[in-house]
């Protein structure tokens, strides 16, 4: 595999309508297109990934770039963001203006795992196989569609700080869950203030908040000011709240279905999933693939090590590629 190179790589950007509601869609490579079977062109596989919550693809720019890279530029790489976690360009509304409703609760938990199989299902060739990239909750959305469209031909599944369990009783969800389940709206009237700010100033205010950070990816600075859009702020913490009431049991039987296809990153430090989460699959699945970090990587690793987690990956999938 390649380490990647410096020149721009094809980056095409999409904004939707998947399920009624407002999509980005973030696409590494020439490919635009694989849902027509007709086409002699349609590469063999896709990688995709699912990201976390906040789930802007905007957060994945650096990331899906170095995984382009790192696979000789031979296979699209795109990204997906949560139904209404992006803003809209302007003309475009949050949900579209149509008297047919898609999706029942579309910005809520389920209906993100249903999303993402209507948009593979809408845009994406039943023969392309798939590489699932997740990270965090994109982790037991991926688990969800693995489990309710078996047809899916997934070649594997990468999970990424899997927040697939008892989110609630982890560190960061005994802090959180108060404040998401009871108190999420009253964030709502400060954010409706900090909207009227010019872009400059939140831009700014995003530098002040991720100060503590050696390196920060440029992209996570203009990704973030979405942040400061109440509808999506609304989505955000409206999904974050329900992940927090779902994500309790780990599914260990889709888990035991799907062992020989699931990669399983865990940090050493990770207030989402802790370590004894990691020991504890890890004893149920002694045969699985299932890994804790030894770079001292973040849970939001979008934010300043995209490439070095890309590279992992590549290496991680190099025997799988090889097999094609």
């Amino acid at each position: 595999m390649s380490s990647g190179s410096e020149e721009p790589v094809p980056l095409h950007e999409e904004f939707i309508y998947c399920c009624g509601a407002a999509t980005h869609v973030l696409k590494c490579g020439p490919w635009k297109d694989l849902s027509k079977d007709e086409s002699k062109n349609l590469p063999r596989l896709l990688f995709m990934i699912i990201p976390g919550n906040p789930g802007l693809a905007g957060y994945y720019r650096t990331f899906i770039q170095a995984l382009y890279c790192g696979l000789n530029q031979q296979y699209p790489v795109w990204v997906v963001s949560h139904a209404g976690h992006c803003k809209p360009p302007s003309g475009m509304e949050m949900i579209e203006d149509t008297d047919i409703k898609e999706l029942e609760d579309v910005f809520g938990l389920n209906g993100q795992v249903e999303h993402k199989l209507n948009f593979l299902k809408k845009n994406v060739s039943k023969d392309i196989k798939l590489v699932l990239i997740a990270h965090s909750i994109g982790c037991y959305i991926t688990l969800e569609m693995m489990k309710r469209a078996s047809e899916l031909q997934v070649l594997r599944s990468v999970l990424l700080f899997p927040t697939i369990e008892r989110m609630a009783q982890s560190p960061q969800g005994k802090l959180m869950t108060p404040l998401l389940c009871k108190l999420r709206y009253a964030l709502y009237m400060p954010v409706y203030l900090l909207s009227f700010l010019p872009e400059g100033v939140k831009a700014s205010l995003v530098r002040f908040a991720l100060r503590g950070m050696k390196t920060c990816d440029e992209s996570s600075i203009t990704t973030s000011i979405n942040l400061f859009s109440v509808d999506c702020i609304a989505n955000i913490l409206y999904m974050a709240s329900q992940e927090m009431m779902k994500v309790v049991e780990r599914d260990s039987t889709t888990i035991k279905q799907n062992l020989k296809k699931l990669i399983f990153y865990y940090g050493t430090g990770d207030s989402w999933c802790p370590q004894h989460y990691y020991d504890e699959i890890k004893m149920d699945f002694p045969d699985g693939d299932i890994r804790l970090c030894e770079k001292g990587l973040r849970h939001a690793f979008v934010l300043d090590a995209s490439k070095e987690m890309a590279a992992m990956i590549t290496d991680w999938l190099q025997d799988d590629l090889t097999k094609l």
